[in-house]
């Protein structure tokens, strides 16, 4: 302990205004003391400055010319003496990420007392983003990741938020590949009711698809059974369909935002090509898989071409694109919302259940129950004030915050 340095922790706090941390920083210079550690966040323009440094011979003159210089500020500073640099992190880090539609005092505190039940330490905190939802990352160590996710699941469940663990790692940095479902998850509603619609038997395509849920039929049985009764239809009725299409809100700037960062995109579907393709090509989406609807003189025969894209067919075409892409599956993040992603979410570094069914969120690594696709970026370490300031620079038009 001994061969340790002397160290000394100025704390300042107050109103912030450019030249407080040159200021200090002006007076520490004249003490020639080194520089071991510093933090300094502003929250409503409320300035917390930690700074850590050698203590000098005389830091007790030191001390008061820090506090004359804060005096001079108008601000509020502490000086206590130590040995030694910080303790460092201990081991089981995590990113732990909650968002919250709002995000509660009371909800936060349950969290934060389930991760001191784990033994773990939450080490910094930031905000990723404070509208339309709040989302807050917290730097978690000291516990195991998966132990911890279990536990954060629970208490997630009980105060009304999402709640992602991941451990902390190069890889939530690193470019990635991401494989989305489609109906219900980048786009609102299913493609087939919109087509048993123009066909004029939604009804009888509901009848399939409540049999399906009740596990009377698998999925190929119940897609085939309701892709028949499509028999007949117009070829011109997709491009109606696709017209009526509305985007999960945010779907837009999660691609764009991802593509600038290097990540490529897939679109994995139990629908049909001639929806996905043109989504696929109109979001500037790398790669495309769904099912192919016959299509013989203009009108739908009522059949499938090929083999169809199910449960198992995702997961392996998320295998073949993370290939193509060159990436480890761990690197591939997965985004679905039905018990037919289910394969393809466990396949995945990192499973996302969005607005999902029980089953589904059960089984995914973490959970996303607000209606934003973009929220998914706060979870890869990406806040929202990055985006905003990537879009303007690009001359993208962000909403103004609320006040």
């Amino acid at each position: 302990m001994t061969d340790l340095p002397r160290t000394l922790l100025i704390t300042l706090t107050g109103h912030d205004r450019p030249g407080v941390t040159s200021r200090i920083f002006g007076t520490l210079a004249q003490a020639g003391v080194e520089v071991v550690d510093i933090e300094q966040i502003v929250l409503r323009q409320q300035l917390v400055l930690g700074v850590l440094v050698t203590a000098p011979r005389d830091w007790r003159r030191l001390r008061q010319d820090v506090q004359d210089t804060a005096a001079a500020l108008g601000m509020h500073v502490e000086v206590t003496r130590g040995v030694g640099d910080n303790l460092p992190r201990a081991g089981g880090r995590s990113h732990v990420t909650i968002i919250g539609m709002p995000l509660r005092a009371g909800a936060f505190a349950a969290i934060a007392g389930r991760i001191a039940d784990c033994g773990a330490n939450i080490d910094r905190i930031e905000r990723m983003a404070r509208y339309p939802v709040t989302a807050i990352d917290l730097h978690v160590s000291g516990a195991d990741p998966e132990q911890l996710r279990a536990v954060l699941a629970t208490e997630a469940a009980r105060q009304g938020v999402d709640i992602a663990v991941q451990p902390a790692s190069l890889l939530r940095r690193g470019a990635r590949l991401i494989v989305m479902d489609v109906d219900s998850t980048l786009v609102q509603g299913e493609v087939i009711e919109m087509l048993a619609a123009e066909a004029g038997c939604e009804a009888e395509v509901g009848r399939v698809t409540e049999a399906a849920m009740r596990g009377e039929l698998d999925f190929e049985e119940s897609l085939r059974a309701r892709v028949a009764l499509l028999a007949g239809l117009e070829e011109s009725a997709l491009d109606r369909v696709y017209d009526r299409i509305v985007l999960a809100p945010g779907a837009r700037t999660l691609v764009r935002t991802l593509r600038r960062l290097g990540y490529r995109f897939a679109l994995v579907s139990g629908g049909f090509s001639q929806i996905t393709d043109r989504l696929a090509a109109d979001l500037k989406v790398h790669y495309s898989r769904a099912n192919e609807l016959e299509v013989v003189d203009g009108r739908l025969t009522g059949r499938i071409v090929g083999p169809v894209v199910d449960r198992a067919g995702k997961a392996a075409a998320l295998r073949d694109f993370a290939a193509e892409v060159g990436v480890e599956e761990e690197s591939v993040v997965a985004i679905g919302d039905g018990a037919n992603d289910l394969d393809m979410l466990s396949a995945a570094g990192l499973g996302i259940a969005y607005n999902a069914k029980p089953v589904v969120r059960d089984a995914a690594d973490t959970a996303v129950n607000v209606p934003y696709l973009d929220t998914i970026m706060y979870l890869l370490g990406i806040s929202r004030e990055e985006v905003e300031a990537a879009d303007a620079a690009e001359g993208y038009v962000t909403p103004a915050p609320p006040v």
